[in-house]
């Protein structure tokens, strides 16, 4: 058959990642309805219940399923592609989970709050998890090269471009004109502000515990990666 190599697995991530895409987006488009009817520590801990397990679902998933299909390249054993891999990989993290979350709220020990950000790597992007999205998604799908990669990487970042639209909608109804100044502060596009003047690097901003925790567990992660794929090769998804 022609199409032999377009695996079921293609479909079901895809239909995660929608399923993921309802709940996250819908339960953040849900929040100042929630909080205000069951508070913010309780709608936390139940965005929480609902995105972590299908996050986790989709991480499994993937990673049991990630050279099914066509192998569109291979170039894992071109001197300097790993290395490249790594550090992209790195630099993705970096965006993924900027040092403006704090753990507190995150975990509902702290009351949650809806921040303004005009520091730190919002000064690079306002959208960072967007961009360390495409980072990862861009790294491991030259990495590995195949067909069912390449459509989660491509479902993912459409997850992450609606993100964006969403997520500045969100801030412009909670913040109105102060969010409209601070966009015309910022970029979505890395560097873009900063390299037209409308903002600079304040690098004493990234001097910050968060940071350093974020590096920490790049290390970590680089360090499990090998026991993580064995542990999920033995969840038959």
């Amino acid at each position: 058959m022609i199409n032999s190599w377009l695996t079921p697995s293609h479909f079901v991530m895809l239909g995660l990642q929608l399923a993921f895409a309802i709940a996250h987006s819908g339960g953040a488009a849900l929040r100042p309805w929630a909080e205000k009817h069951i508070g913010a520590r309780l709608y936390r801990i139940c965005f929480a219940l609902v995105s972590l397990p299908l996050a986790v679902i989709l991480i499994i998933y993937f990673f049991n399923h990630r050279y099914d299909g066509l192998q569109l390249w291979l170039v894992q054993s071109v001197p300097g592609v790993r290395e490249v891999v790594w550090v992209l990989s790195a630099i993705s993290f970096l965006f993924l989970y900027p040092a403006t979350f704090n753990l507190l709220e995150i975990a509902a020990i702290q009351k949650p709050q809806v921040y303004l950000f005009e520091s730190g790597i919002i000064r690079i992007t306002r959208h960072p998890q967007m961009v360390g999205q495409i980072i990862w998604c861009f790294a491991h799908t030259l990495w590995l090269g195949t067909s069912f990669t390449l459509v989660t990487s491509m479902g993912l970042i459409l997850h992450h471009l609606f993100g964006v639209w969403h997520g500045d909608r969100r801030l412009a109804a909670r913040y109105g004109q102060a969010f409209e100044m601070a966009k015309e502060r910022t970029s979505i596009i890395p560097f873009l502000a900063i390299i037209d003047g409308r903002q600079s690097i304040k690098w004493q901003e990234f001097l910050r515990p968060a940071y350093l925790g974020v590096g920490i567990f790049i290390a970590l992660l680089s360090w499990a990666h090998p026991l993580l794929l064995v542990a999920t090769s033995r969840i038959q998804w």
